[in-house]
């Protein structure tokens, strides 16, 4: 069931053959990396960088995880897009050319195409556990802390391993989550649970609607490693998480996640109002433990490596100038869909608080499909 979802969107064939995997993974590493530019193959971990040094061998900077003095890669490959991939050869060679470029943070979700983008990712990391730090999200908006824990079980079943390095609630994104999250029997309670039994080791939260949903999180006064949210430009002029979160993150000394540097979709750069490179650029020149980004080709990642390798932030001034640029555009929220639009919100993020779904979004068209929509397949 938890291989099928993929298959039923895309219509691929449903399994890679052994012998068409292993010659996969062993000529990425040279013949499609070097083919989109990337460096020779190395697959370095956290352990090739120095504590507290500034940059990796592969020119990536590492930076602290809050107060965990844990390194990790500055920029970081998101778990959603690998969903978007037309077959799960190419999202394999994204996370081979990942691993190879020096990237070590990885990000994904249980609910993200009902768990493919698990299986995935699990598939690309075999062998190259130890020498990541992975993430996945946990998905009960508002639900019990057993589930919590039984969606703990099939992420690490999916992502073929025996612990996470993260474990973070998914989608803080309505205005009656934090209290949610906070009740008796709920998902906090896993949190400590997972921690005592060593099936992560620290937790987090995320969500992309309201900065006030997220301060409310903090002030309930539970002690996260991690807070992910949308840092862009546009957002600094819009319910503003880099002017109203951010710094109240850095002052508990937390790890801010970025995410969304594009905006959600890129709609800014294909209307010529930002480029790419300058979106991303801002993102990592803010004081955030990693950016993470949504990588659907190898050209994609190239583009962002161009940035990442041997990083040059943002001078203030710049930040500003680029931040005034967008101003003119970004007071309303239309290009940050996922602030003002049901667009972004996952299916199962809808359906436990009785809202309706968005019938034309990908991963609920998939979903209907194969006839789920509920929680009974936990």
């Amino acid at each position: 069931m938890e291989n099928s979802m993929f298959v039923s969107a895309t219509g691929l064939p449903q399994h890679i053959t052994r012998r068409h995997f292993i010659q996969s993974a062993e000529m990425l590493g040279l013949g499609a990396a070097l083919g989109a530019g990337l460096s020779a193959p190395k697959r370095s971990g956290p352990e090739d960088a120095k504590q507290g040094s500034a940059t990796a061998l592969d020119g990536i900077p590492r930076r602290t995880l809050g107060q965990t003095g844990v390194q990790i890669s500055a920029l970081g490959l998101g778990g959603h897009h690998l969903g978007d991939v037309k077959n799960v050869d190419e999202a394999i060679q994204i996370i081979h050319g990942a691993l190879d470029a020096g990237i070590t943070f990885f990000d994904n979700c249980w609910e993200y195409y009902n768990g493919e983008t698990e299986n995935i990712l699990g598939r690309g990391l075999k062998g190259w556990r130890d020498k990541v730090f992975l993430m996945t999200k946990v998905c009960t908006h508002g639900r019990s802390g057993e589930l919590a824990m039984r969606m703990l079980e099939q992420s690490l079943r999916r992502l073929q391993t025996d612990h996470l390095d993260l474990w973070q609630i998914h989608g803080i994104v309505y205005e009656n989550d934090p209290e949610l999250a906070y009740a008796k029997g709920g998902v906090l309670e896993a949190f400590d649970k997972a921690k005592q039994q060593g099936k992560t080791r620290f937790v987090g939260f995320t969500g992309h609607k309201d900065p006030a949903f997220h301060l409310r999180m903090l002030e309930l006064g539970y002690r996260f490693d991690t807070v992910q949210m949308p840092l862009n430009p546009f957002d600094a002029n819009y319910h503003s998480f880099e002017k109203q979160v951010l710094p109240e993150v850095n002052r508990r000394g937390m790890a801010a996640l970025g995410m969304k540097s594009m905006s959600g979709g890129g709609e800014p750069v294909k209307k010529g109002i930002v480029q790419a490179e300058e979106l991303l650029r801002y993102a990592m020149s803010l004081p955030v433990a990693t950016t993470i980004c949504g990588m659907d080709s190898l050209k994609v990642l190239e583009q962002n490596l161009r940035v990442a390798r041997g990083f040059k932030p943002m001078t203030e001034r710049e930040m500003e100038a680029l931040r005034a640029r967008c101003a003119p555009v970004a007071a309303d929220g239309r290009f940050e869909p996922y602030k003002v639009s049901l667009r972004f919100d996952n299916p199962l993020t809808r359906l436990p608080h009785g809202f309706p779904l968005d019938q034309d979004q990908k991963e609920v068209k998939a979903m209907l499909q194969k006839g789920t929509g509920t929680w009974e397949t936990v």
